[in-house]
């Protein structure tokens, strides 16, 4: 199956990245010269990514307004409007309309990679698939393990697995959405409108046999904090990447 829509998280307040967030929303801030999630959607065109959606809250309008409707990039964006953020499994659940019924790719606004891989096709019992990355030196303990050799992946240490961390890029299939997923993973149905983290989420997809992953090895940042963002852009500078 071809993957033709994205969405990109773009919603958070960016508390570590103050003072720079103060009056810039973090998807606005520069990397080598252009806004980060610029480069999202840059490299989501240039995959044949052909509708985006946007969550926007915190300062929400200067995203709307730098981003438009995507012609610029060739794409069809919308935008899902939060009156307070609602993290990443409320925002995920109020686009869940725009998003329809195919699989997606889902990218976390505030990382930066060198490139966007091309992930393989799913299976038809997959309903996650995750990028992970070797566990950067902000967060030694990762957050899954997994082994390279057989693509295993689990919440739990087992033989020959290593701890990795998830890149914030996924491919999710909607249904992953269904109450019953959600009851199993929080003890509750969530309602569209409603606050809530999207990890214990991805942690039952794991547990139940519906999550896969790969290991990217490219350049990948967590653009976290103000100096990451600067090692980042310094890094840059002699480079060329488009």
């Amino acid at each position: 199956m071809v993957i033709t829509k994205a969405m990109i998280f773009a919603a958070g307040e960016g508390r570590r990245m103050q003072p720079l967030t103060l009056h810039t929303p973090k998807p606005l801030l520069e990397v080598a010269g252009k806004p980060l999630i610029f480069w999202h959607l840059e490299r989501l065109a240039a995959q044949g990514i052909q509708q985006v959606i946007i969550n926007v809250s915190y300062l929400g309008q200067q995203i709307m307004d730098a981003v438009k409707d995507g012609a610029a990039w060739g794409l069809e964006i919308s935008y899902s409007v939060e009156s307070t953020p609602l993290e990443t499994g409320g925002g995920l659940l109020q686009a869940k309309h725009q998003l329809g019924e195919s699989p997606f790719l889902l990218i976390n606004g505030d990382v930066w990679c060198s490139e966007l891989p091309q992930l393989p096709p799913a299976d038809k019992n997959e309903l996650l698939f995750m990028l992970l990355v070797d566990n950067p030196l902000h967060h030694p303990s990762g957050d899954f393990y997994f082994a390279d050799n057989s693509g295993q992946l689990a919440n739990q240490p087992c033989a020959k697995m290593t701890r990795k961390t998830f890149a914030g890029i996924s491919r999710i299939n909607p249904a992953m959405l269904a109450d019953s997923w959600l009851e199993a993973a929080y003890g509750q149905v969530y309602q569209s409108g409603e606050a809530f983290i999207l990890s214990p989420l991805l942690r039952l997809m794991i547990d139940k046999h519906k999550a896969k992953a790969t290991v990217f090895k490219g350049c990948w940042v967590d653009v976290g904090t103000p100096q990451r963002l600067a090692d980042l852009n310094a890094s840059l500078l002699p480079s060329s990447f488009n």
